[in-house]
């Protein structure tokens, strides 16, 4: 199918998933073929300062215990983000030549007002010029960047944080790169008469399988993002009044909150303030929303599409005519607590280049002190990740950071959910003031044992939660992993004795067209304003804060709770008083975060697949089900092979081989540095680590 003069939202809505997986798929390869071009680059004699440079930020990081993985691990991600940004990069400067929001033209394509021979031609005057003659296509491609960074709107975007700078790529990889966006599967119009950008989202999420492995990475649809600020923006409006509002998502993502909540401030001033002049309202709303991700690329989508919503609102036409757009997003870990003494950060805090906590080279070291200030924010949204921390170091830093709710084998739930609430404004000595905080995440924290810190020791005390809404069953695109929304203040003081709770009963039947209008979605907002409510979808109750102050928590509808409560009630002995657990065929892998899998959908490998085994966790056993939530790799399959143990498991060989049994490590128990600590039938003595159980 031909997909000249259409732009990539049009390409990504329009076509068949074949199509769509084809051109996906390219730009993957772009990158892939950019990370293998900077190893090689990297590995030649003139890359060797750059290589020390890199190996001494490494050991800086590993110092500071931001990470304890091999240097190799490390690298891998350091290249894939640089070859992103090259990526990238082309895709920020088509957008803009296409829309014609520049005036120069550096590559080209299908669009009539940036035609790709245009381009070739401008680079061939530039490279014949004599200053330029040992030049290649990555002087070009450089040529429009730093174009881009001198203009005070993208000035942020093309800073010196960005990888274009500190990476060479080769002249071959550039002019195929620029071949790619200019004549190749990637020369598609870009131009779009609404400047929209909701693209940008699904090559965030796809551009990358090594960054969407490692970080995640999954956007939170518009109904979502939607939903969760009319609980907590809507209502944080009314109580403190439109110049207090400040928004803050900790992991925006490519930004979807961010333009969600930007939306809503420029429609209020206006209302407010009608005869100001728009622009002013633009600059002023920017400044009330606040971004943070730890992806670099995710940081630098989030930015531009910040800057697209305020060229479109304020009808500017040129980037070189705007002013600098305070669009507040930032690069780094928004679990560190940044520009400030911790007692537990510890190592964290010995100084590095005169900053208190170590910042990697991609990291807004100077802006995310003042962005991640606790107790500042009217409002918190996101949709924080859902995975564990393979890495020991980092897992132990944030267990360090966050002692009160990190537990046995959490997930990044676990920290985020406080971490949002401590972002919020605290209530003051009467319980007034609260902010309003909203997140989608994974619900497993309700029943497996690592949420009881969360729930008994942290939500029991220290936060209100008013809404808690099952959307386990609702289909949300990319949402392999079950969810819950929680929305909350930090008060702690004044508290309603009842909690709105969205109760699933069935999930939905068949795959929606559209996601915002599944059956069980649509009866969650039908619904949730109306508790006493019962459909064949959720049921809403207001239910006694009492029944959420214990774990594990149950959001069963349609009267399975109470059926619980019955039986308890009536029953004079329990299973436990006559089973002396733990039963059955178990293993124990030693590396948990190493060997799992998400379940959904989305998982990403080139292993064979028949090698994941379906693993049930001990404490996942609830409401009378025994249902998988996460597969593990089974190293002793056929199906997996050497191949696979290289493709999944290699990178952490070193950690694998060094886990500790009671004689020493792996190799000194005669085991091999890819087999599980144990597997087989556990016997009833007392087992040191309380691992998986499949």
């Amino acid at each position: 199918m031909p997909v000249l003069g259409r732009r990539i939202a049009a390409v990504l809505d329009e076509l068949d998933e074949d199509a769509r997986r084809r051109l996906q798929q390219a730009m993957q390869a772009q990158v892939k073929h950019l990370v293998d071009d900077l190893r090689k680059r990297l590995a030649e004699p003139e890359s060797l300062s750059l290589r020390a440079e890199l190996l001494q930020e490494y050991e800086k990081a590993k110092k500071a215990e931001r990470l304890a993985g091999a240097f190799e691990v490390w690298l891998e991600d350091v290249l894939d983000q640089a070859a992103v940004a090259w990526v990238l990069g082309c895709v920020f400067v088509r957008f803009c030549e296409d829309n014609e929001l520049i005036d120069g033209l550096w590559i080209g394509g299908d669009d009539p007002a940036a035609p790709a021979e245009a381009g070739m031609q401008r680079r061939q005057a530039y490279l014949i010029e004599a200053e330029h003659s040992l030049h290649n296509d990555r002087h070009w491609l450089r040529e429009a960047f730093r174009y881009l960074g001198r203009l005070r709107p993208t000035a942020q975007i093309f800073d010196k944080h960005n990888p274009v700078w500190r990476f060479d790529i080769s002249g071959a990889a550039a002019e195929g790169l620029s071949n790619f966006f200019r004549t190749g599967e990637g020369r598609v119009s870009l131009r779009s008469k609404t400047l929209d950008t909701r693209f940008l989202g699904d090559l965030y999420q796809e551009l990358s399988t090594h960054a969407k492995k490692t970080y995640a990475l999954l956007q939170t649809p518009v109904f979502v993002e939607k939903f969760i600020l009319d609980r907590t923006f809507e209502p944080a409006l009314s109580e403190f009044g439109l110049p207090e509002m400040k928004v803050i998502d900790p992991t925006c993502g490519s930004g979807h909150f961010l333009l969600g909540a930007f939306d809503r401030l420029v429609r209020e001033w206006r209302k407010r303030e009608p005869t100001t002049d728009i622009r002013a309202i633009v600059d002023r709303a920017l400044g009330q929303v606040t971004g943070v991700d730890i992806n670099a690329f995710a940081v630098a989508i989030a930015r531009f599409r910040l800057l697209v919503a305020a060229i479109k609102l304020g009808k500017w036409h040129k980037l070189e005519r705007c002013p600098a757009f305070p669009a507040r997003v930032a690069t780094g870990d928004s679990l560190l607590e940044w520009g400030r003494a911790s007692r537990a950060q510890g190592d964290l805090l010995a100084a590095f280049e005169g900053r208190p906590v170590f910042a990697y080279e991609s990291e807004d070291d100077e802006l995310l002190a003042e962005y991640l200030e606790v107790g500042q924010y009217t409002v918190v949204v996101g949709n924080p990740p859902y995975i564990t921390v393979a890495d020991p170091a980092r897992n132990k830093l944030y267990r360090s950071i966050y002692p009160g709710v990190c537990h046995r084998q959490y997930a990044l739930t676990v920290p985020f959910a406080k971490r949002f609430f401590d972002l919020a404004k605290k209530s003051d000595e009467y319980g007034e003031g609260a902010g309003y905080v909203g997140q989608i995440t994974g619900n497993a924290f309700m029943k497996r044992e690592f949420g009881k810190k969360l729930i008994e020791d942290y939500f029991a005390h220290d936060v209100e939660l008013s809404e808690v809404i099952d959307t386990s069953g609702a289909y949300i695109p990319g949402h392999g992993t079950p969810t819950v929304i929680l929305i909350g203040r930090t008060n702690a003081r004044r508290r309603l004795p009842v909690v709105r709770a969205v109760l699933g009963v069935q999930g939905e039947p068949t795959t929606p067209d559209n996601p915002a209008d599944g059956l069980v979605w649509q009866a969650i907002v039908d619904q949730i304003d109306a508790p006493g409510s019962a459909s064949r979808w959720v049921t809403v109750q207001d239910l006694d804060r009492s029944r959420l102050l214990k774990h594990p928590w149950s959001l069963s509808g349609g009267g399975a709770a109470e059926l619980v409560q019955a039986l308890e009630g009536f029953s004079a002995e329990v299973l436990l008083e006559f089973v002396d657990p733990p039963i059955g065929r178990a293993i124990r892998a030693g590396a948990d975060e190493v060997f799992m899998r998400p379940a959904g959908r989305t998982l990403t490998t080139r292993a064979d697949r028949r090698a994941l085994r379906p693993l049930i966790v001990g404490e996942a056993v609830r409401d009378w089900k025994a249902e998988s939530e996460d597969l593990i790799w089974y190293p002793y399959s056929a199906e997996l092979g050497e191949k696979g143990l290289e493709e999944e498991l290699w990178l952490w060989r070193k950690l694998l081989a060094e886990r500790r049994t009671f004689v020493g490590n792996m190799e000194q128990a005669g085991l091999k540095w890819w087999e599980y600590h144990q597997r087989g039938l556990f016997s009833r003595a007392p087992i040191a680590h309380s691992g998986p159980t499949r």
